[in-house]
């Protein structure tokens, strides 16, 4: 049977070993609960953050395409104010055009732009460009000439290469009526790349560039990479460019690319601010990627600190291995220095279970010896009390009722001894065991006082059967013979000796055989010769008093007792009579 449960053991064992996982798979196990999560988390964040940062950026370059086109019809406007001032020009309106001519030469002079006039035919009949009297050319841009005599308002002109200047210039156009009704055409004419200075003054992010191109997509001004003046504008085409609100999706050369437009309804010049999308996304990828990166390494990160943890936990796992087969084998365990406190902890409960373990041992081994010891001992004390109670008696039935007795009383005192180990027997406890049987020690005739005192197996024992012997003798013929007697027993400590007084008091004291009994043979001879007591009793005429001075030392729990012998008659000292001088009578323990 045995066998079976234990292979049902170590089947079970086996199963559960197989289910069981290293805690390196748990350890990792919890480190990707707690990372996959967090890197999701980030990469949501990443991407919400890069689509903010990508509605800052649209926002800045929508603003920014407006204000530069704002910038551009600021100087638009300026230069129609100079044609409406130019163009109430005394010298003007008088027809003088040489003394017009003089005047706004020299105002002009070292801004790079000019002013002009044609006539109805589209013919420079002056420019500020050239002396006054040079001979008329056709106008360049003859048709931004005829869009103006038509409407009668301001034109804007496109890109125009000069006839005069020959570099690419801009025209404003404003049609005026001179004196004689004559129908002219008062020109501003400025050179383009001045027009680039608002493109290159805004301060685009890196790789974003502008250009500001007219009606048919030819370039009038760009910041530095994005064109030169004069090219045409291929990344889409001007005639489907109108402003937006926001990111304009390009496609060209292959690429794409995001833009931000403005269109001028003053000049109808486009403005156009771009960049390719990966550009856009390139703090994304590079978020990404510190994100990847960051990950990898925190992720190295926490499978080497898992790993060492892993090691200081297995480590410190086998060690309560090897500490638990110890204490399985009865050895001792002793107390290691774990890292782990809760593993520590647990060894130390190990360590202090191997110490009781080894305690408990070492108590059931010293009281199987004190087993043997006693056992050895009681069946002395059996023996010498069967012969003394053959002795004593006239009958086997006699013989059987007081050996019974006596046999009661060692087994009384031997419970005792079971109960308390070697710890000792409580002397209060032991004397209540053997009186009460005769008489209740809280009935009120028995009064027990004394400092706490315990006793060794052997006193316990010997003092214990005096104790019945005297409460026997107590029924027989002193306080518990009748229902008006009383016992007294006091003990005290006093010069390193146990002093215990037994004091009975009765109304009379009955006639007693001189014979001696085995009361008389326990209370001299174990008591007297086996605990090295001295012994004396006196009779009083109200009672018998018993005093017995024990050496502290046999009675100590932690002394190593002495085999009992055994008992033997010896002499009884005796004190002297009491005060009604009755003789001492040495058969005080006698019985019938």
């Amino acid at each position: 049977m045995a066998h079976s449960a234990g292979e049902k053991i170590a089947r079970a064992a086996t199963r559960n070993a197989r289910r069981a996982h290293s805690i390196t798979l748990y350890l990792f196990i919890l480190a990707l609960v707690a990372l996959v999560p967090a890197f999701i988390f980030s990469a949501v964040l990443l991407q919400r953050n890069n689509e903010a940062q990508e509605r800052v950026v649209e926002t800045l370059m929508v603003g920014t395409a407006r204000s530069i086109v704002q910038t551009v019809e600021r100087e638009i406007a300026a230069n129609v104010t100079t044609l409406r001032i130019l163009a109430s020009e005394p010298y003007l309106l008088e027809g003088n055009i040489g003394a017009f001519h003089q005047r706004v030469k020299s105002a002009l002079e070292g801004t790079g732009a000019s002013i002009y006039l044609l006539d109805s035919d589209l013919i420079s009949i002056m420019s500020t460009r050239v002396d006054f009297g040079t001979p008329p050319t056709p106008s360049a841009d003859p048709e931004s000439g005829r869009r103006a005599l038509a409407t009668g308002d301001v034109v804007a002109s496109g890109l125009v290469f000069g006839a005069v200047s020959k570099r690419w210039v801009y025209n404003v156009l404003l049609p005026i009526t001179l004196p004689g009704q004559q129908r002219m055409i008062l020109g501003f004419n400025r050179f383009a790349e001045n027009l680039a200075v608002p493109l290159r003054s805004s301060k685009l992010p890196a790789g974003w560039h502008v250009a500001l191109i007219d009606s048919d997509g030819t370039v009038i001004a760009a910041s530095p990479g994005a064109g030169g003046t004069g090219d045409n504008f291929a990344l889409a085409d001007a005639s489907n460019l109108a402003s937006s609100s926001g990111w304009m999706r390009l496609d060209a050369d292959g690429r794409n690319y995001l833009a931000a437009v403005q269109r001028s309804p003053m000049t109808g010049w486009t403005l156009i601010a771009w960049a390719p999308g990966n550009i856009v996304a390139q703090p994304l990828s590079d978020a990404f990627w510190s994100l990847f990166v960051g990950g990898i390494l925190l992720a190295a990160t926490v499978i080497l600190v898992i790993y060492w943890v892993s090691l200081q936990i297995g480590r410190s796992v086998h060690g309560l291995e090897a500490d638990a087969k110890l204490l399985g084998a009865g050895e001792p365990v002793p107390v290691r220095d774990y890292p782990i406190s809760e593993i520590a902890t647990v060894s130390s409960a190990l360590a202090e279970a191997s110490r009781r373990r080894q305690a408990a041992e070492a108590e059931v081994r010293f009281l199987m010896r004190e087993l043997a010891h006693r056992s050895k001992n009681q069946m002395t004390v059996i023996a010498a009390m069967a012969k003394q109670t053959a002795k004593n008696v006239d009958s086997i039935t006699e013989f059987v009722a007081s050996f019974e007795k006596r046999i009661f009383g060692l087994a009384r005192s031997t419970d005792l001894l079971l109960a308390h180990g070697i710890a000792g027997v409580e002397f209060r406890e032991l004397l209540t065991h053997q009186i009460d049987p005769f008489c209740p020690v809280e009935g009120g005739r028995v009064m027990l006082e004394g400092p706490a005192f315990r006793l060794n197996t052997q006193a316990a024992q010997i003092l214990g059967m005096a104790a019945h012997e005297l409460a026997t003798n107590a029924v027989k013929y002193g306080a518990f013979a009748s229902d008006t007697g009383t016992l007294s027993v006091t003990w005290s400590i006093e010069k390193d000796r146990l002093v215990l007084v037994w004091r009975e008091t009765v109304q009379s004291m009955p006639a007693r055989s001189r014979r001696r009994g085995f009361g008389t043979t326990v209370l001299e001879s174990m008591v007297g010769r086996s605990l090295g007591a001295e012994v004396a009793s006196a009779f009083h005429p109200d009672g018998v008093e018993w005093t017995f001075a024990i050496p502290a030392a046999a009675l100590d729990p932690n002394a190593v007792p002495h085999e009992t012998a055994e008992p033997e008659a010896a002499p009884l000292t005796s004190p002297e009579p009491a005060s009604d001088k009755q003789p001492a009578v040495a058969a005080a323990g006698e019985e019938k």
